[in-house]
Parts: structure tokens; sequence; C-alpha cells
């Protein structure tokens, strides 16, 4: 279970959002520091998910690795204001 937060799910789960729209040309992968738990996962697809042209967005909360498909592809300053938004912060790398 989590232990930063109360949603009482499972540390260990990747997520797969996946957004209506065309074929996505474009996929880059991001570290996302700070998730712990299913809500954060949540929280972190959503908001990256309303970024213009992003197709699907599936992350793996045990490394943190957020897998980001799009029509074109995006800005890293984008992606960033995305998370942090979410409540986390991207990696440097």
């Amino acid at each position: 279970m989590c232990d930063s937060c109360s949603c009482g799910t499972d540390t260990k789960s990747t997520t797969d959002v996946s957004i209506e729209g065309a074929a996505a040309p474009a996929v880059d992968t991001y570290t996302v520091v700070g998730m712990t738990c299913g809500h954060c996962v949540s929280s972190v697809s959503a908001e990256v998910g309303k970024l213009a042209g992003v197709t699907s967005v599936d992350v793996d909360l045990p490394t943190g690795s957020v897998k980001i498909a799009s029509t074109t592809p995006l800005d890293r300053d984008s992606v960033r204001a995305a998370v942090e938004e979410a409540g986390y912060e991207l990696a440097n790398s």
C-alpha cells in the first residue's frame, strides 16, 4: 500500500491511458520523480494526456517511466509543466 496518500492502491502497478486520436508518430519516454501509488499514476496520466497531440500515456510506477505517444514531438518544457501541475517532478535526464 501507498505510504504517502490514502488512496489504498498497491505501489506496483502500471497504467496505460489511451486518448482517442490518430496513430502516433512520436514516442518519448521521461522519468517522473515522486510517484508512489495508483493515484499518482492517474494524476500524471491525466495532466500529460491534456497536452495537444498526445494519443497515449503509459506510466510504469516502479521505475517512474512515463512513455508518451503523440502526433507530433512534444516540447520538454510542456511535459515538465504538466507533470508539475500533477504535483510531481520531471527528472533531469
